[in-house]
């Protein structure tokens, strides 16, 4: 995929609310979910003395992003690995703190659009949906060893799919027949199992389960329930963090990392607030700020994009 085609999501925004965290000279960056460098390319270009770092579990990513990245080479590190080893990351590449952090989750440009990696429905491709192809877990292995009650835990859980028991069961009872290894074979089967009243409405009744299925393969939600607090806890005195999620899963953690950070824990009652339980944040935005019909219609990918921010606002008590 061209630069010239790849649109990153709510670039102006992100710039603009990281700018404040990232004017001083040897400013450090972490771009959590690294894609295809558009947001980092923008930061580099935007501030000449900041350092950039890099994560991405995609070795594509990691590949592309570094020739994109070339002209910055000297003020880029790019790691392959989960956003949830930020800290080793940041702990091999000898840093503390870091003065700003971006997580852009979910799937990238790429892994959708090359119809081998089985992201999408719309393509007849192997079901795999591994966002790092040296892991062993695909979708086609969940869809054909997890039991019925797992594939409806992830199905209910990650897909918030209102009919994951009949999902599930047809899954099971269609694999006996013969293992169910494309992804339009699943499309269909998923399909079947959506009664035709709810299939009229809300798009491609397959967009759930598939959903679902990437979490699990990706370990998504674990990776962000690990990594957002560990960027938090790395932030020095006046960092900023940008979270952009693109479904409701997403965006509920992101809020509760957040909230947690942003409120006072005193004790109720008291007549002052303890020093100790001030808040170590204060919210940038407020709610989840949504993309500009501008937006959406100048990058049609940025219209599940919801986005949150904070700055440090403390330094925790010794």
């Amino acid at each position: 995929m061209s630069e010239s085609v790849h649109v990153p999501v709510l670039l102006e925004r992100v710039l603009e609310l990281l700018a404040p965290a990232l004017e001083a000279p040897g400013a450090v960056v972490v771009d959590a979910n690294l894609g295809l460098g558009g947001h980092s390319e923008a930061l580099l270009a935007a501030h000449p003395g900041l350092h950039l770092i890099g994560i991405d579990r995609d070795p594509f990513a990691i590949e592309h992003s570094t020739r994109r990245l070339a002209p910055y080479a000297d003020r880029a590190t790019l790691v392959h690995a989960t956003s949830d080893e930020l800290p080793a990351v940041l702990a091999d590449a000898g840093r503390k703190t870091i003065n700003g952090v971006l997580f852009d989750l979910g799937v990238s440009s790429p892994q959708l659009d090359e119809a081998g990696r089985g992201f999408a429905y719309s393509y007849d491709a192997p079901l795999d949906m591994r966002m790092d192809s040296t892991q062993e877990l695909t979708a086609e292995v969940i869809v054909n060893t997890y039991s019925a009650p797992e594939l409806v835990r992830i199905l209910r859980d990650y897909g918030e799919e209102r009919f994951a028991q009949r999902v599930a069961g047809l899954i099971v009872q269609e694999r006996a027949k013969e293992a169910i290894t494309s992804t339009l074979r699943l499309a269909e089967i998923v399909r079947s199992a959506i009664p035709a009243a709810t299939r009229r409405t809300g798009g491609n009744p397959a967009k759930r389960t598939f959903q679902a299925l990437r979490i699990e393969v990706n370990a998504e939600l674990s990776a962000l329930e690990a990594a957002l607090p560990a960027s938090l806890d790395a932030l020095a005195l006046g960092g900023r963090v940008v979270v952009l999620s693109y479904h409701s899963l997403e965006d509920r953690l992101a809020k509760q990392a957040l909230t947690a950070r942003t409120k006072d824990t005193s004790p109720p009652g008291l007549p002052v607030p303890l020093p100790a339980h001030q808040p170590r944040f204060r919210l940038l935005t407020r709610g989840a700020e949504l993309p500009t019909d501008e937006e959406v219609a100048r990058n049609p990918r940025a219209a599940s994009a919801r986005m949150r921010a904070a700055e440090r606002i403390r330094l925790d008590e010794d």
